[in-house]
């Protein structure tokens, strides 16, 4: 009987480590991190600045303690590397400047991508990611691509700081950048104005992730939620939809071609590609 039991419990302890193995080539089966296939560009001597959040602890209002979080670690690293290898150069900023937050969910081994691996071995990245840019300092319309970083953290600092709407505001109307984001990054979207003093991004197309996404993941206390924000600044929002939207993925862009939104993290690769098409063909 215990021989029998002591086999049991080797093929379960033996099947159990197979499913870890193969565990993250099942999430990416199945939509997470899809690698990308379109068109690459070449953007020589561009200029593309990511802005992140500044926000660590995942807490609910009125606490001051919770788990961390902070930047979802593939919608810094996808865009990074992308506008990189593409021949242009980043800047990295967030909210505060200084230290990014970097959600430690991001790199556990069943979600990781690939841009995180690389990020976590380049010291180059490191160090812009521990010496940030703060916004305030920055001159947003010196960059050919803005591109908001998304994550948990934003739901906390991006839609309510006053200096990223108007330096979003300042960009659009004092040069000829492109600018967008994904997952809750559009958030840092919502109260930029326009020279009317309205809501520069509403009547626009576009996404970010969805409420449904948030509510699977159990994390709806955050102050803000993109699509909710989204359609209150008048926003046309869309994005597509699956069994669990953590696997669906979309990108918009508006009519004007100024705007490139991403549905969540799946969505980094297409967003970044899409924003750089736009700058080579203006």
């Amino acid at each position: 009987m215990k021989k029998k039991l002591f086999v049991l419990l080797g093929i379960l302890l033996f099947v159990a480590i197979i499913f870890a193995v193969a565990l993250p080539s099942i999430l990416k089966s199945q939509g997470l991190h899809p690698d990308y296939d379109g068109p690459s560009y070449e953007v020589p001597n561009g200029r593309a600045l990511i802005v992140t959040t500044s926000h660590g602890v995942l807490n609910k209002p009125g606490e001051t303690t919770g788990k961390k979080t902070g930047v979802f670690g593939s919608e810094l690293s996808v865009p990074y590397y992308d506008f990189k290898d593409a021949g242009m150069s980043v800047d990295v900023a967030s909210i505060k400047g200084g230290a990014i937050p970097i959600d430690p969910d991001s790199y556990r081994y069943m979600i990781i991508s690939d841009a995180d691996r690389r990020s976590r071995e380049d010291s180059k990245f490191q160090k812009q990611v521990q010496n940030s840019l703060k916004i305030d300092n920055v001159d947003f319309t010196q960059y050919d691509v803005i591109f908001l970083s998304g994550g948990w953290g934003a739901a906390y600092d991006l839609g309510q700081s006053d200096v990223l709407a108007q330096k979003i505001s300042e960009a659009y109307y004092g040069s000829d950048a492109i600018i967008g984001g994904v997952c809750h990054g559009p958030l840092g979207l919502i109260n930029a104005k326009d020279e009317d003093g309205n809501l520069l991004i509403a009547g626009r197309k576009m996404t970010a992730v969805t409420d449904k996404q948030i509510n699977e993941l159990k994390i709806s206390f955050t102050p803000l939620h993109p699509e909710s924000a989204l359609r209150a600044a008048g926003v046309q929002y869309e994005a597509n939809t699956a069994k669990k939207d953590l696997f669906a993925t979309h990108v918009v862009v508006d009519d004007e071609g100024r705007f490139v939104t991403g549905q969540n993290q799946n969505s980094g690769h297409v967003t970044a590609h899409e924003m750089m098409r736009l700058v080579t063909e203006r």
